[in-house]
């Protein structure tokens, strides 16, 4: 018939719609995790790689990797949230909607993500399988129930801020689990805030979140004590300077609203905390943490 698509022309046309939604929901994905200052963890795998001496193309190589690897997890998230999402005054938006009108192709697009990812591991360093299957696992286990279960849902986001990290080191570096450790402990602080400010929308949403669980005076000493943690942490195993930065984080009000402001400056000072481990690790080659400045002492005198 006159003027009709030929069935491989409108073939290529439909699968050209399909490529294109789902660069778009991925790049939407991506871009409001960015404007949300969460995906700070790129710029801690790859410093991790600069203090522990990778070269820079396998640094930038590293970085990519947590990119794409941030991309699928973000993307994997608002897939399975899309319809709580849809529900919510706050979160329904033309980005939400998108995403529910295409979600063949943000099925397709975290398919190829994975598969591209797990190739990249494979052909580049296998051992960026350990972020991908750990980070990624336990991310899409969040995702699916542990957002909804309290304590396990700080203790999730943990283990991606270390698994996420791993991206900056090969798997035989002891600096480099030292540090991802740190940024893990960073990680579970983090999330023990967000779900404090999410609290009241998490409530509404019939979720038993850690910070609906405790309330907001009961989430802030739970954050407390991981500030607490993470400090002592970086005092006995890094940088007692970087410790003493990451323990003003410990000064910030965080019952006080707005909590996203307070979220901020504790993002911020872990920030400088984690600049100045790893200047003072890169200048000395080795940890400053009181752990090891004992041993070496000890191992002098004998």
């Amino acid at each position: 018939m006159p003027g009709r698509m030929p069935s491989s022309a409108a073939g290529c046309a439909s699968l050209g719609r399909e490529w294109h939604a789902g660069f778009r929901i991925v790049a939407d994905a991506v871009a409001f995790r960015l404007r949300r200052l969460e995906m700070a963890n790129l710029a801690g795998a790859a410093s991790i790689a600069f203090v522990v001496g990778l070269s820079w193309s396998e640094l930038l190589a590293r970085t990519a990797f947590a990119f794409l690897l941030n991309a699928l997890v973000y993307l994997n998230n608002d897939y399975l949230d899309v319809a709580a999402d849809l529900r919510s005054a706050e979160r329904d938006g033309p980005k939400t909607r998108y995403l529910a009108e295409h979600l063949e192709a943000a099925l397709a697009a975290q398919l190829v993500l994975a598969a591209l990812l797990a190739s990249l591991a494979l052909a580049f360093a296998p051992g960026l399988l350990v972020p991908l299957i750990v980070g990624g696992g336990t991310c899409f286990w969040y995702s699916r129930t542990l957002k909804g279960v309290p304590f396990a849902d700080v203790a999730a986001m943990g283990v991606w801020g270390l698994a996420m990290a791993l991206c900056g080191a090969p798997l035989g570096s002891a600096l480099g689990w030292a540090l991802a450790l740190q940024l893990g402990l960073f990680a579970s602080v983090f999330e023990s805030i967000q779900v404090m400010r999410d609290a009241p929308h998490d409530r509404d949403a019939g979720l038993r979140t850690t910070g609906v669980v405790l309330g907001a005076a009961g989430t802030a000493r739970l954050a407390r004590a991981l500030m607490v943690l993470a400090a002592a942490y970086a005092a006995l195993a890094l940088d007692p300077a970087g410790a003493a930065l990451a323990a003003c984080a410990l000064l910030v009000p965080l019952a006080r609203p707005p909590v996203d402001r307070q979220w901020t400056r504790v993002k911020l000072l872990y920030g400088l905390a984690w600049l100045v481990v790893c200047a003072s690790l890169y200048a000395r080659g080795a940890s400053a943490g009181l752990v090891w400045s004992i041993a070496g002492a000890a191992s002098a005198v004998r």
